[in-house]
């Protein structure tokens, strides 16, 4: 069989009973990344030196019998705007074109200190600016259950990569949903965990108010584990939460039955597709037979929130990007002769018309006569949509929602119209906005075959529960309704 496509435990147990090495799992892996990568998209670089070392290095401790690390052997690929020191880093941009980073960030680090085996740096939208990972600046990445579609975004080619078995779990950023909405698009596990629960140090930033990092896996217990090594407080990023990291896998075990789950009424309007409607209708029936109580639920500032996000992360972007100016590091333009010139002309040809946008969109809303108007009613804006979610948990455990309002959409049907791209993270912004964790877990097909996911969100630091509640849905056969 090919082993890339089992689960890490199974992986684990082969590696253990010395049936598979490290070596030649990772040999697998890269052999399906050639047959596969060039019609996905889903790798831009790969880092085959470095994997190989740390497969050898697992596969001379299961020969010595000494005690394997929690990760040893899993095969991991890490979204491109997450540092790998000494590998290409380059948030789909041209901007950073050959940017080889001095240090790890770490949540690769702590993966590389588990054992886990890093593949490669997947494709994602430019400085994680999309929802559809076209707008690469290298190439697009398409979705493998129907090359035509988009895998979504930003984390596109991490979801890709697991859903086509080209890494057996990935890390991926979010900041208005970049890791729920593609793996709802691509049928995989996808977690964000709460605001500080995982470092973001080695980030390139986006919205640094807003940024996650985070895993996918093909199940719930793979990206638990994963969580449970990449977890806990930081002393390199202040925003890092010094709160205690629960033992996932062991909590994965707890019963469901007597938890409360919230609908939010205001997710089941216009705009939701009637297929992933009753996909997800379907999901909350099932969780109600494992025993929960379902209780309809109103979320009222949601109306707002794209507006809001929209603002307060572009605003952000617009002073996180004005480093990428051509003299510290990065792409330069040739012959410009004044400073002034060399910085338009490297910022127009260095960045995509996304981050351009957005850049501007953000200056405006910063700009004199203009902040108050928009970039102060944002952050009141932000604050009513967290007291909806502080009110929410004072009367249910977690909340059940779509993940996207559609199925995965074709290449290249949003991108003439920002407003409708923008609008296919009405689910999923809310949670970054308010710092609480949100999951996405699939839940069947559309009659085109097409993934659609369910989002379960919690109170901040407890994503033990939400695992719990995706555990117990997938080991009830959810995942297929």
């Amino acid at each position: 069989m090919d082993e890339s496509r089992r689960s890490y435990p199974e992986i684990r147990t082969l590696l253990e009973q010395r049936q598979l090495s490290a070596r030649e799992l990772t040999e697998q892996h890269f052999r399906a990344i050639e047959q596969r990568n060039s019609e996905l998209g889903a790798y831009l670089w790969l880092c085959r030196e470095r994997a190989f070392a740390q497969a050898d290095a697992v596969d001379r401790a299961v020969r010595a019998r000494a005690p394997l690390p929690p990760l040893a052997g899993l095969p991991v690929a890490i979204k491109d705007v997450i540092l790998t020191r000494g590998v290409k880093t380059t948030a789909g941009s041209r901007i950073l074109e050959g940017y080889l980073p001095p240090y790890d960030a770490t949540a690769v680090a702590r993966l590389e200190q588990a054992g886990a085996i890093i593949l490669g740096k997947t494709n994602c939208d430019e400085f994680a600016m999309g929802s559809s990972t076209e707008n690469s600046g290298y190439f697009p990445c398409r979705n493998p259950h129907a090359l035509d579609r988009v895998p979504g975004g930003s984390s596109g080619g991490s979801a890709a990569a697991v859903a086509a078995n080209l890494a057996v779990a990935a890390l991926g950023s979010d900041t208005g949903g970049s890791i729920r909405q593609p793996a709802s698009f691509c049928g995989v596990v996808g977690l964000m965990g709460t605001y500080g629960r995982v470092s973001r140090y080695g980030l390139i930033a986006f919205a640094s108010s807003l940024d996650h990092i985070g895993p996918f896996g093909r199940t719930v217990r793979d990206v638990a584990a994963v969580l449970g090594v990449i977890a806990g407080r930081d002393p390199n990023d202040s925003t890092s939460a010094d709160v205690p990291v629960p033992d996932y896998l062991a909590e994965l075990k707890k019963p469901v039955k007597g938890m409360k789950l919230g609908v939010p009424r205001e997710y089941f309007g216009p705009g939701l597709d009637a297929e992933v409607k009753a996909k997800i209708e379907a999901g909350i029936r099932k969780f109600g037979e494992l025993g929960c109580e379902v209780v309809e639920i109103s979320l009222p500032h949601t109306e707002y929130a794209i507006a809001c996000y929209y603002i307060v992360c572009t605003a952000e972007a617009s002073s996180n990007l004005a480093r990428y100016d051509g003299v510290r590091y990065g792409f330069r333009t040739p012959g410009a002769d004044e400073l002034d010139a060399m910085y338009r002309s490297t910022r127009g040809r260095g960045f995509g018309a996304e981050v351009k946008r957005r850049i501007m969109l953000g200056t405006y809303v910063l700009s004199a006569g203009y902040y108050e108007a928009y970039y102060r009613k944002a952050q009141k804006v932000r604050q009513l949509i967290y007291q909806d979610f502080v009110k929410a948990f004072q009367r249910v455990d977690a909340l059940v929602t779509p993940t996207s309002p559609t199925p995965a959409f074709r290449l290249g049907e949003k991108t003439a119209d920002p407003l409708q791209m923008y609008l296919a993270d009405i689910y999923t912004v809310t949670g970054d906005l308010a710092g609480v964790p949100g999951i996405s877990v699939p839940c069947g097909k559309s009659k085109q075959g097409l993934p659609i996911g369910i989002q379960l969100m919690g109170r901040h630091f407890d994503e033990a529960r939400l695992l719990r509640l995706a555990h117990a849905f997938e080991a009830a056969g959810g995942f297929e309704l």
